[in-house]
């Protein structure tokens, strides 16, 4: 059986290095992915299992990580519960909001198999053409991230109209994080029957909410999609963005492994729930516009702040960004993997 250093140090295990993977690690900043992307919009990209599976391993071959992750985008299981979502340039994704009670009521709660089969056979795909290299990360966006794009209908600065419904209608509110717990669980747990060796909730937008109503419409769907996982020897991440000053709330969430973003201090996060759970993270996404010797000086500085304790994954705070030089993403996965205490 093969023993992976990114599923060990989940588990909180002695590994040979720090495992390294980087969210978005399949994304913009590579050429590679560009030459891919210019003969398909995203959308097709995300449903052409062999498209998604050549991005998928392009970090693998070019980058040297840990770990592959699914190419995918967390709005793809809203679609078949009758969201229409598109990707424009410059502007992002685009969707038919849900904001009245009529509009939530008629939402579908999908069985994911069937909805979106193309991810399960991607999953499949990736598997055998990893052949045991490294595992593979499934995901989905958790529940109050996935309403928030829902009923935004896209991006927003302001979030007024997912925290007016909050607010407003907060027994509305809670139908709607009920089903997408639901429609959570289903696709994550399709990922895993698929072939998923681990799995990650991006809970993009969870740190804006305040205590109370983070506890109610965040975490509690967030902790109804972990209860109802098929999760056998399947760790799970839980990533939840700007969210350090809810930190106290990790300790008890049933998953392996927690990731948080470069603002929260990762010594201070070891010993809060380092004891219990790995910790994913944290580099601020922006050092890697700086020269290979300081991407090095602060990769290593992360790793010196995390401690000695197995159950540290490297990864950036957030997504890489689309204008990341590759050649600065190789000097940063190479000084992981060169450290040494």
């Amino acid at each position: 059986m093969t023993t992976y250093p990114y599923l060990e140090a989940c588990y909180r295990r002695p590994t040979p290095h720090t495992p390294i993977w980087i969210m978005r690690q399949a994304g913009r900043y590579m050429p590679q992915y560009q030459a891919v992307r210019g003969e398909v919009d995203f959308l097709t990209l995300c449903k052409t299992p062999e498209l998604a599976t050549k991005v998928t391993l392009l970090p693998i071959d070019l980058l040297g990580v840990d770990a592959a992750i699914l190419f995918s985008d967390i709005l793809i299981p809203l679609e078949p519960m009758g969201i229409s979502v598109a990707f424009e340039d410059k502007i992002g994704p685009v969707l038919s909001p849900v904001r009245n009670e009529e509009q939530i009521r008629r939402l579908r709660r999908i069985e994911a198999d069937q909805d979106v089969p193309f991810v399960m056979e991607a999953i499949r795909m990736i598997r055998r053409e990893l052949e045991g290299r490294v595992p593979l990360i499934g995901f989905s966006g958790a529940p109050f991230t996935l309403a928030t794009y829902a009923v935004e209908g896209g991006t927003t600065k302001s979030f007024h109209n997912i925290k007016g419904l909050i607010y407003a209608r907060p027994e509305l509110a809670d139908a709607l994080m009920d089903l997408l717990a639901d429609v959570v669980t289903s696709y994550l747990n399709s990922q895993i029957a698929a072939g998923a060796q681990a799995v990650q909730i991006f809970d993009t937008w969870g740190g804006i909410l305040d205590d109370p109503e983070y506890v109610r419409f965040a975490l509690n769907p967030t902790k109804k999609v972990i209860a109802g996982l098929n999760r056998e020897s399947v760790p799970v991440i839980y990533y939840l963005n700007n969210g350090s000053y809810l930190a106290h709330h990790m300790d008890g969430l049933d998953v392996e492994v927690i990731g948080i973003d470069w603002r929260q201090d990762i010594q201070q996060a070891r010993r809060t729930f380092g004891r219990s759970k790995a910790v994913q993270g944290n580099l601020d996404p922006t050092v890697l516009f700086a020269s290979p010797e300081e991407i090095r000086r602060r990769a290593h500085g992360v790793m010196e702040k995390a401690g000695s304790e197995p159950g540290h994954i490297f990864n950036l705070g957030h997504g890489i960004l689309p204008q990341t030089p590759m050649d600065n993403a190789i000097a940063l996965v190479e000084a992981v993997h060169q450290y040494r205490r």
